[in-house]
């Protein structure tokens, strides 16, 4: 792989991960629970599911700062994100070194569009040929669910077998090629841990959710660790969240300076 499409594909891992972004002052941090041993309480795994989801989250729009670290080999960043959300309808993030745009993303339900400024290169796309190139499905709803702690799967409409260890609830399923779970505290069955695993391909990804934070509109993750595996290479990013405001009116701006390189994806 070149220079210039090893950058991008770091890239790619930023604006896929670090939309799991999302913080501000809050009336409460919660750290979660270990599960219950009352044995009057009947945990079953659609009851994990109903739980979950019955943490509401509401609203228009986000718009949320934050700064992360990332760690690849022998090559580590900090830089500085800026991620605005229309809810169910567009998702931009920019992401700063020392003040200065070096990369953003639009994403939308159809397309996903990037430009990074290192080697004056963009993208434009559908998430197919991005979730090739990734290897792993993408879509738009995977990554806003990630932003918001939650599942990047519709857990209601899978069939997971449950499992309970000293200190999660925990859904687990194999889907073709792919091995997930997703792990819960007890108190409100808040994210805790999501994982997939493509052993065929010594592939890992999971997301850490240490603490969360109650606002008046939702309980958002307040902190967020993410390990990707590629074979025996290891690449981590530590997410610190800054502020994070709701129902504000946004714009989304997305232009490519002109003189940049499109990039193609070759498809299989």
């Amino acid at each position: 792989m070149n220079k210039g499409l090893k950058v991008l594909r770091v890239i790619s891992i930023y604006f896929t991960c670090l939309l799991l972004l999302v913080s501000c002052k809050s009336k409460a941090v919660l750290v979660g629970t270990k599960p219950s041993t009352n044995t009057d309480s009947i945990i079953t795994s659609e009851k994990i599911i109903q739980n979950h989801y019955n943490n509401k989250i509401n609203f228009s729009t986000l718009y949320i700062r934050a700064s992360a670290k990332y760690k690849h080999e022998d090559d580590s960043q900090s830089v500085s994100a800026e991620v605005k959300i229309k809810k169910d309808e567009q998702i931009l993030v920019s992401i700063r070194v020392l003040g200065i745009t070096m990369a953003k993303a639009l994403i939308t339900p159809l397309e996903v569009k990037y430009y990074e400024k290192i080697n004056g290169s963009y993208f434009e796309g559908d998430y197919q040929s991005l979730s090739q190139w990734l290897g792993t499905d993408l879509d738009f709803m995977k990554i806003q669910n990630m932003l918001l702690g939650k599942p990047i799967d519709d857990l209601t409409k899978g069939k997971y077998f449950y499992t309970e260890t000293d200190k999660f609830y925990t859904l687990n399923a194999t889907e073709k090629n792919d091995e997930k779970s997703f792990s819960f505290e007890a108190e409100h069955f808040l994210l805790k841990k999501q994982e997939i695993s493509q052993p065929e391909k010594e592939r890992n990804f999971e997301a850490n959710y240490p603490s969360f934070q109650e606002f008046a509109s939702a309980i958002l993750p307040s902190s967020l660790t993410i390990n990707a595996f590629q074979k025996n290479v290891k690449t981590t990013i530590i997410i610190e969240y800054n502020s994070i405001l709701f129902d504000e009116e946004l714009n989304f701006p997305y232009s490519v300076p002109n003189g940049y390189d499109r990039i193609f994806i070759k498809q299989n």
